[in-house]
């Protein structure tokens, strides 16, 4: 797809009217943990989908179960998955926690300013985004938007209040315990199963912690009542992006994140690389605005590169090596 340069892209930012809006305030400013989350609780919000890709059976759930190829596979590994998402419930086997803050945020360009509290005069960290530069078909007129996430928080020249959460959140506390009684019997097997269900119920716990934050902690979603089917398909307001997805790519705000959750009290930590530790971990942000979506940044050009590295401060060499994939 043909690049159009940065300037363009930004002048084709998402359209969002903020005149008439006012953001919702979340019910508390700051970090929230929550420890030794009730596993029984997170385990009715797991998503099967992608279990099945985890033994190379692909197919939409729970249709898979009677695919007349590989259904009977299907059903027997997820036979297996249930008894064992049982036993990791009953017998104690995992320890979820996880850990929520909001903060006043304001957009400035395609970055995201956090504030350490209501007076909005210092700031926790910037979020540099990435803006979609890739030319947009037109239609009836209208360019579709290069988006960029910080387009979904009201910009700073506005004057209006707005904010951002961010969450961190595991089910891998105590793995490696169990991990090694599978190693001991030679057990791949299970210990593949193991880690494919905890998996699942970081997933999960970072649904239903999205869940209570849009009905209750953040509250702009009260009345919200959606099945599983619903929360899997997304229906709901606001969006949830992980740093290192599609919408940002870009990994080194997990650093900011991690420190702002304060995630080594609740037996979270980041590889130099950003991976998250233990493995069966989610973090990301929570935005509320009731046109935020998920996109593709796609590949950006050198000119979004080499702004980026100004605004950031860093060498582009090291970006280069982040968003490889990014520059085609």
């Amino acid at each position: 797809p043909e690049l159009v340069s940065l300037a363009d892209a930004r002048a084709n930012a998402s359209r969002v009217d903020w005149s008439d809006y006012t953001p919702p305030k979340p019910k508390f400013l700051g970090r929230r943990a929550f420890k030794n989350y009730d596993l029984a609780m997170i385990a009715k919000y797991v998503d099967w989908g992608p279990f099945f890709q985890t033994w190379d059976l692909h197919g939409p759930f729970p249709q898979i179960l009677a695919d007349e190829v590989i259904g009977e596979h299907a059903r027997q590994v997820f036979a297996e998955g249930e008894k064992m998402l049982e036993r990791i419930v009953n017998e104690r086997w995992l320890k979820a926690n996880g850990a929520v803050a909001f903060y006043p945020a304001n957009s400035l360009g395609d970055d995201i300013e956090v504030y350490a509290d209501e007076s909005r005069s210092e700031v926790l960290f910037t979020w540099n985004g990435l803006r979609q530069q890739t030319k947009k078909p037109v239609i009836d007129g209208v360019p579709n938007p290069n988006q960029c996430l910080s387009d979904f928080i009201a910009p700073k020249s506005s004057g209006i209040a707005d904010y951002i959460g961010m969450f961190a959140v595991t089910s891998g506390i105590g793995i490696e315990k169990r991990e090694a009684i599978f190693q001991a019997k030679h057990d791949d097997y299970g210990s593949i199963m193991l880690k494919a269900i905890a998996d699942r119920l970081a997933e999960a716990f970072a649904e239903m912690l999205h869940e209570r934050v849009r009905r209750d902690l953040w509250g702009y979603a009260p009345n919200e009542a959606l099945t599983n089917e619903e929360l899997v398909k997304e229906t709901y307001r606001g969006i949830r992006p992980a740093p290192g997805y599609p919408a940002c790519p870009e990994h080194s705000v997990k650093r900011d994140v991690f420190e702002a959750l304060r995630a080594e009290e609740i037996g979270m930590a980041l590889t130099e690389n950003y991976a998250m530790s233990p493995a069966s971990s989610v973090s990301g942000f929570y935005f509320s605005h009731p046109q935020s979506k998920y996109f593709n940044v796609g590949r950006i050009g050198r000119d979004q590169l080499e702004d980026l590295a100004k605004r950031k401060s860093e060498a582009i060499s090291e970006l280069e090596r982040w968003l490889a994939p990014n520059l085609g």
